[in-house]
């Protein structure tokens, strides 16, 4: 039997002109794009929120640093409820003396979030942090540094 004058045969599907150009995104596939950023900024709103309501400046309400508790040493993160909760109040400058590092760090998170939110609204790819060797060792000594100050006597202003 002849294949094209088979009952069983299909049709050639002809070609489609060209269009104007690629269509609109649709609303879904734009929220869907939304959803990560959206739920990832959600959450850390309600985290700062929570840090912002219960203050860690009263004693029982989160656990105490494991290396101060053990060496008395403040390490990079110490102070950094305290700092959140500041920074969720709006002081700014307590949030600071509490622990500056963490504020820097609040910084970086929100520029990433903006950067994020901007990208996935226009379908854009996914920004990601890419750090070259030099540049984690920098970040590394940074905090080294941070340390080392806070916990000596001339440092006593970054210590929370």
């Amino acid at each position: 039997m002849d294949a094209p004058h088979s009952p069983y045969a299909v049709p050639p599907v002809p070609p489609v002109p060209p269009g104007p150009g690629p269509a609109p995104a649709p609303v879904r596939s734009r929220l869907r794009r939304l959803a990560a950023p959206g739920l990832t900024l959600a959450a850390a709103g309600l985290a700062f929120a929570y840090v912002g309501a219960v203050d860690p400046n009263e004693p029982g309400h989160y656990p105490v640093c494991p290396l101060f508790r053990l060496t008395g040493i403040l390490c990079p993160g110490c102070g950094g409820l305290r700092s959140a909760h500041a920074f969720a109040q709006g002081d700014l400058i307590t949030a600071l003396g509490a622990n500056a590092l963490a504020v820097a760090g609040y910084f970086v998170f929100a520029g990433f979030m903006m950067l994020w939110l901007v990208r996935a609204y226009r379908g854009g790819p996914t920004p990601r942090f890419v750090l070259r060797r030099p540049h984690w060792w920098a970040v590394g000594v940074l905090a080294l540094v941070f340390v080392v100050v806070r916990n000596l006597p001339f440092g006593a202003a970054l210590a929370p």
